[in-house]
């Protein structure tokens, strides 16, 4: 059980939980204006650098949760995995068919990572598992779970919550949040959430 279990964090599957039967023998492939197109699994991303990044997962629904996430961050993916030139956004698939474009430069960021697991522990299919985008300068929904696909485009490419009205920038705008580690209502300037 992870950290996220243990705090009992919100759960949120737009297409549906999927069902994993063997999570150790997952696949993504690498495509669209890849530099090579391949399928890679969990052992081929592991034995990239690996981290922990502890940050917040925020979302547009209105919780936020602090965590170390385990996994490789996107800026060493990129480096085993360019894109050719010209590319200027991802889009990323989960297993369900759900979508989300992410401009690079976004995803230029130190936190920005590929997770497979939280606190130490495997991340739960229900949070994501075995494999999905933790991305902490953006809406929750920027965050792909379940990733079998990451396409690299010269496109913007609304997905799922892109085209019923979320915005494709996915900044994540001043307000509030459920802080879901403390229980409590916290104010939100914008940005990443590095205050609490």
């Amino acid at each position: 059980m992870s950290v996220l279990s243990e705090m009992d964090a919100p759960v949120f599957a737009a297409e549906g939980m999927p069902e994993i039967e063997n999570p150790e023998q997952w696949k993504m492939r690498v495509a669209g204006m890849a530099g090579k197109e391949v399928e890679v699994n969990l052992s081929d991303l592991k034995v990239l650098p690996n981290c922990s990044v502890n940050c917040r997962l925020t979302s547009v629904s209105g919780w936020s949760v602090r965590a170390d996430w385990n996994g490789v961050l996107w800026r060493e993916f990129i480096k085993a995995y360019p894109p050719k030139p010209g590319a200027a956004h991802v889009t990323f698939r989960s297993a369900g068919g759900y979508t989300t474009t992410v401009p690079l430069s976004a995803l230029d960021h130190p936190r920005v990572l590929l997770c497979w697991g939280v606190g130490g522990e495997p991340i739960e299919v229900e949070y994501g598992g075995p494999l999905r985008m933790v991305i902490p300068n953006l809406w929750g929904y920027k965050s792909c779970k379940w990733l079998m696909e990451v396409t690299y485009t010269d496109l913007m490419i609304p997905g799922y919550w892109e085209s019923r009205g979320y915005t494709d920038h996915g900044r994540i705008e001043p307000g509030h949040t459920m802080d879901v580690n403390t229980r409590t209502r916290r104010p939100i300037k914008g940005g990443e959430v590095i205050d609490f």
